[in-house]
């Protein structure tokens, strides 16, 4: 009729129409499918866009379930093959490979169930509930070559700022994506390392026996530990992805040691009890209790360990010799800040205490240190480890030679300060001061 309104044809019409007037040309087929892929990329709302091209309408089918995260039906109705068939009928008529389309669907749903966090890193009771049903979905078009982790990753990481931290781990968990590869897929490496510094300090901050999930926020914490070591001290890379391990490396690198730098500040600067801050030094540098990690060699354990210890020992060095003369008895084991004193338990004990005096020996000669630490570091190797006493002996036995022989006085002034500062502890843990300048004393023989 003249002047009538002409009806609108779907998207899934109008390709059809092509098809049926074009012949079949493989290459313009793949130029065609990679076009709708950049379309599904690119478009702003999922939703939108499956009501434009399903039949019966979005609101009516499984699609609606899975995006909008308000609807309980969307995780207890349904089988989890007719959502399978559903996805395959609509990347039929969208023209583009089933796993792109699901993981962007399952994405988005990811996305909603983190908005609006009731706490900056952990769900919520009903969050979490939605999650575990919506990760069975994607279990479920894993295990059916339906779903793409690449695309996934991607998808989720376009809107970084509303993950949560839980979420990122417990797609882990659930092997929906590992953390490697989550992290991995990361397209600014510095931005991740900013993301995962803060969301571990509010990790830490949760981590009391007042908090209501106190196992969660544990194994998160063990996990990414794990992961961050695994990636920054392992050998034995995989060469096929020496470049992307390389940069991860350092990614690991940087979170770890803005942790400890954060910690070390902390302390520095005076910790109230009770506070935030507090929260999260105890918690990180409780960390050192719970090492080894499952998955990571002993070998790369100990790396770690040392290049912690190391960081410690050089982190601000802000305080020089003159400064150590004139106030060694405040840098004494019972003077020590606690938490501290644990740090440096753990990482004597792990190290063993000759590879821990070998260790402040080689950083004393190659770096410019912190002498309050270097200081408390040694009280605290005699007074935990009766052993260590003569291996402190026989080191500054060897900074005494080394100074008349090669008229060295750094290596005099430090044997001096260590002498002085392991004296402090009392004849319990170590000769006396003046001991050490009457005639036939070990450090003379030698």
């Amino acid at each position: 009729m003249a002047g009538s309104p002409r009806r609108r044809r779907s998207w899934a019409e109008l390709l059809a129409g092509r098809v049926k007037r074009q012949k079949h040309d493989p290459e313009r087929e793949q130029k065609l499918q990679n076009s709708a892929v950049q379309l599904l990329r690119r478009h702003q709302s999922m939703r939108d866009l499956l009501l434009e091209i399903e039949d019966p309408p979005c609101e009516k089918s499984c699609f609606s379930g899975l995006i909008d995260c308000d609807s309980d039906k969307a995780y207890t109705d349904g089988s989890h093959s007719f959502i399978g068939s559903a996805f395959r009928d609509q990347a039929s008529k969208l023209g583009v490979p089933v796993g792109i389309l699901s993981a962007r669907t399952v994405a988005c749903s990811v996305k909603l169930v983190c908005e609006e966090p009731s706490h900056p890193v952990l769900l919520s009771t009903e969050q979490r509930k939605k999650l575990f049903s919506l990760l069975e979905i994607a279990q479920y078009l894993l295990q059916h070559s339906m779903f793409s982790r690449l695309s996934f990753c991607q998808e989720v990481w376009k809107a970084q700022n509303a993950l949560l931290l839980e979420t990122a781990w417990r797609l882990h968990v659930q092997s929906v994506v590992s953390l490697q590869e989550l992290l991995e897929s990361h397209p600014d490496r510095r931005a991740l390392a900013a993301w995962l510094f803060r969301n571990l300090c509010l990790l830490c901050q949760q981590i009391d026996a007042s908090c209501p999930s106190l196992d969660v926020t544990r194994a998160m914490l063990s996990d990414f530990v794990e992961l961050l070591v695994l990636w920054g001290f392992q050998e034995n890379l995989d060469l096929r992805r020496v470049a992307e391990s390389g940069t991860m490396t350092q990614v690991a690198a940087d979170v770890l040691r803005s942790m400890l730098s954060f910690a070390l500040d902390a302390l520095a600067a005076g910790l109230q009890e009770e506070s935030s801050d507090h929260r999260v030094v105890s918690c990180w540098l409780g960390v050192f209790r719970a090492l080894p990690c499952g998955r990571v060699s002993a070998d790369a354990l100990k790396r770690f360990l040392s290049h912690t210890l190391t960081q410690v020992l050089t982190h601000s060095p802000v305080l020089k010799a003159s400064d150590a003369i004139q106030r060694q008895r405040e840098w004494s084991f019972a003077r020590t800040h606690p938490l501290l004193t644990v740090l440096y338990r753990r990482l004597l004990l792990m190290l063993s205490p000759e590879e821990s005096v070998s260790r402040l020996q080689e950083v004393l000669e190659t770096h410019e240190v912190n002498w309050q630490r270097v200081l408390s570091c040694v009280s605290t190797l005699v007074v935990c480890f009766p052993e260590a006493a003569q291996l402190v002996q026989d080191w500054v036995a060897r900074l005494m030679a080394h100074a008349f022989e090669s008229y060295h006085l750094d290596s005099m002034v430090t044997a001096f300060l260590i002498v002085r500062q392991a004296a402090l502890e009392g004849p319990s843990a170590f000769p006396s001061y003046a001991d050490w300048f009457k005639p036939g004393h070990s450090c003379d023989q030698s």
